[in-house]
């Protein structure tokens, strides 16, 4: 089976289509498919569900997908960064669930174990638990929260080789690895893809049987937030 394709937009070929739900990894500006969601802004598909941490800064990330008018709805944790995002939301024009970052994580990580729903003390007595089935254990109430699954994933990776098998650097091994299984489809880019037996198989964070399609190319490192201290004279 061929995995590995040469640029994002070859990689996304048929796979997308108007009104889709895709589950996104990364955390911030870190380890985001930066790659393939330019190919996503540039296939022009519209009326998009995204489920991801957060949702970029104005011009990077999922952000550029918000500038387009291509995102219909968000479901994250942290949306702080983005005025778009906040420009669009307060105007009625993007639907948002907001989702505890725990629960969220866990509902991209159920839905990629086959677990269709499970329960947690988070969000409960809040508006999170508004219309959603309530259970006692233990004598404590909980919320039961659904598992998500979308119809494509797409995350970034630092390292894989040709199967798929994937190691995540530091803070981007977060969300990606949830995010990847969840999907019915995973579309991975990475730093760098070596043939198979190069990874330490005790080194690997995602199994290749969750990944479909893979590139390989380069990458912005940006900083979210750059805070410097101001030079003091001699």
């Amino acid at each position: 089976m061929k995995k590995v394709y040469s640029n994002a937009a070859e990689a996304l070929d048929g796979l997308l289509h108007d009104g889709m739900f895709i589950a996104a990894g990364g955390f911030g500006l870190c380890g985001i498919p930066e790659l393939l969601l330019q190919a996503i802004k540039e296939s022009g598909v519209k009326d998009l569900t995204f489920a991801s941490n957060n949702a970029g800064v104005d011009d990077f990330g999922i952000g550029i997908l918000l500038q387009t008018r291509q995102v219909k709805k968000m479901i994250s944790s942290y949306v702080g960064e983005n005025a778009e995002f906040m420009r669009q939301y307060l105007s009625g024009e993007l639907e948002l669930e907001f989702n505890p970052q725990g629960t969220l994580a866990e509902r991209m990580r159920a839905g990629g174990a086959g677990i269709p729903g499970f329960y947690t003390r988070t969000g409960v007595g809040t508006v999170i638990a508004e219309g959603k089935e309530h259970k006692e254990f233990g004598g404590e109430t909980y919320i039961m929260e659904r598992g998500i699954v979308a119809d494509l994933s797409i995350v970034k990776a630092w390292k894989a080789d040709t199967t798929g098998n994937a190691i995540f650097r530091k803070t981007a091994r977060n969300f990606n690895v949830p995010a990847a299984t969840c999907g019915r489809v995973c579309v991975m880019e990475v730093e760098e893809i070596v043939e198979p037996g190069e990874l330490d198989p005790d080194h690997i964070h995602l199994p290749g049987i969750y990944v479909h399609r893979l590139i390989q190319g380069e990458h912005e490192k940006r900083i979210e937030q750059r805070t410097v201290r101001q030079r003091e004279e001699a």
